[in-house]
């Protein structure tokens, strides 16, 4: 009897040893699911899980658990990171960090982009994807030579040529660039009437010349003789400098009469800079092609206005393009948590950030209830949950005539290109395209007629060629 006791008590320990451990396998697959499901929601937008993001990462504020945290909780907003401790709980912030730790130790993914096929057929063009330049980091700005050389800006601040007999050299003469966070080397853009007079235009965070922790937008202008850049010319820089290291913009774009557009975005200072008309920050400005101001800019004779301002009320516009029948000038903007944007762009409109959003705060707080309000401007298109658009073009030409005048916009979050059908100034329909090709940062037409897609982190540039 004191044997069959003992046997009965050793199967009940036994019992509620495997209850116990089931109960915590469960309990660790719901911490584990909830950590991944807060984690694309909060952080892929700016984050991605490749092994530019957490992998193989440099930690700059610490890699260990309470380093994590604090960070998760507290923010860095001059690095573009927001504090979380308003939206989320100790205990939750804490699963994020173990999460992230995980992440941090798991092997490199492969470069996605070889799993997919190379012919693609979408909703109604089939084409092929080609590599066309590999081995780059985060490949910003691209532009072509009438030799058919292709100029390539890396935000790290280096300005490569890729030849046509596929060699990758690196143009020297640049100007002093602030590449951290998400500044460094941005857009390129050729002047209209470049093969008479060789000016190149880009766009960097410029620092200042005492204080190297601020910096802000510059563009300048300069010619190549071989791979050195010479005759340079800054012909802007926005006011006022800042120590974030977010929101530079920035997007170069010439229109029909030789105006100059760009994007400065509002360097994280949304209660501030974007609807007030004395900086230059969260704006879309025009000048002429050596930075004078046109005397017809909206604000060129408004007291205690920049006079380069051709439109307020912006983010972080990503992408500036020209429709290719209509001269109009477009752009698409990178919203918060929600409302990423395409807007038509026209003088003197507010596009209303921050005062109305389809968007919230990254830690799921509100801002503002608002989404209109009269003498604001209303999107043509909004995404919720974020894209977070990057690039812009117009499919111009007949290599494409299924895709004749619509939009194309990278989408950095989820990974593929966008496509937008217009009929007037409405979108009509939306694909994806490429879906998980990588974080796609810019996307543009060369002169003959082909789409070119920059990929970062591993940088490369694809080339999409149609079949009929």
């Amino acid at each position: 009897m004191k044997y069959l006791v003992v046997i009965i008590g050793i199967l009940f320990y036994n019992l509620a040893v495997s209850c116990q451990s089931t109960n915590d396998t469960s309990k660790n697959m719901e911490v584990q699911e909830r950590a991944e499901a807060n984690f694309k929601n909060y952080c892929v937008g700016c984050h991605n899980v490749h092994k530019s993001s957490f992998i193989d990462r440099t930690w700059i504020f610490g890699d260990k658990r309470d380093d994590i945290f604090k960070v998760i909780k507290q923010g860095k907003v001059e690095h573009g990171m927001p504090g979380f401790a308003g939206g989320l709980s100790d205990d939750v912030i804490y699963e994020l960090t173990d999460y992230i730790m995980e992440l941090k130790v798991m092997p490199p993914l492969g470069d996605n982009a070889d799993a997919h096929a190379p012919i693609v057929v979408s909703e109604n063009q089939k084409f092929r994807v080609d590599t066309i330049v590999s081995g780059l980091d985060v490949p910003w700005g691209l532009e072509f030579l009438p030799n058919g050389d292709l100029l390539i800006s890396e935000r790290s601040g280096e300005l490569l040529r890729f030849t046509k007999d596929k060699k990758l050299e690196k143009i020297t003469g640049l100007p002093p660039i602030k590449a951290a966070g998400q500044g460094g080397l941005l857009d390129l853009e050729l002047h209209p009437q470049y093969a008479e007079n060789g000016w190149l235009y880009f766009a960097y965070s410029s620092p200042n010349e005492v204080n190297s922790k601020l910096a802000n937008t510059a563009v300048m202008r300069a010619r190549l003789n071989g791979n050195t850049l010479v005759d340079k010319e800054r012909i802007f820089k926005a006011t006022p400098e800042s120590d974030k290291r977010h929101h530079y913009g920035c997007k170069l774009e010439f229109d029909r009469e030789g105006y100059l557009y760009f994007s400065v975005g509002d360097r994280g200072n949304r209660d501030r800079n974007p609807q007030a008309l004395d900086n230059d920050c969260g704006k879309i400005h025009r000048i002429h092609d050596d930075g004078r101001i046109p005397d017809d800019n909206p604000f060129a004779d408004t007291e205690g206005a920049m006079p380069s301002i051709y439109s307020y009320g912006h983010r972080n516009p990503q992408g500036v393009c020209m429709h290719p029948e209509t001269g109009r000038i477009w752009s698409d903007e990178h919203g918060p948590k929600g409302g990423d944007e395409i807007n038509l762009i026209e003088a003197g409109k507010n596009y209303g950030w921050p005062v109305i959003s389809f968007g919230i705060n990254y830690n799921g707080t509100i801002f503002t209830k608002d989404t209109a309000k009269v003498g604001m401007e209303q999107p043509i298109l909004y995404w919720v949950p974020s894209i977070a658009p990057c690039g812009m073009t117009f499919v111009k030409g007949d290599r494409y005539p299924n895709w004749k005048n619509d939009i194309l916009t990278g989408s950095l979050r989820f990974e593929y290109l966008h496509r937008c059908v217009l009929e007037g100034d409405k979108v009509i329909h939306q694909e994806k395209l490429l879906q998980g090709i990588g974080r796609v940062r810019n996307v543009e037409m060369s002169p003959d007629g082909f789409v070119y897609v920059a990929i970062e982190n591993p940088g490369k540039i694809l080339k999409l060629i149609p079949i009929d």
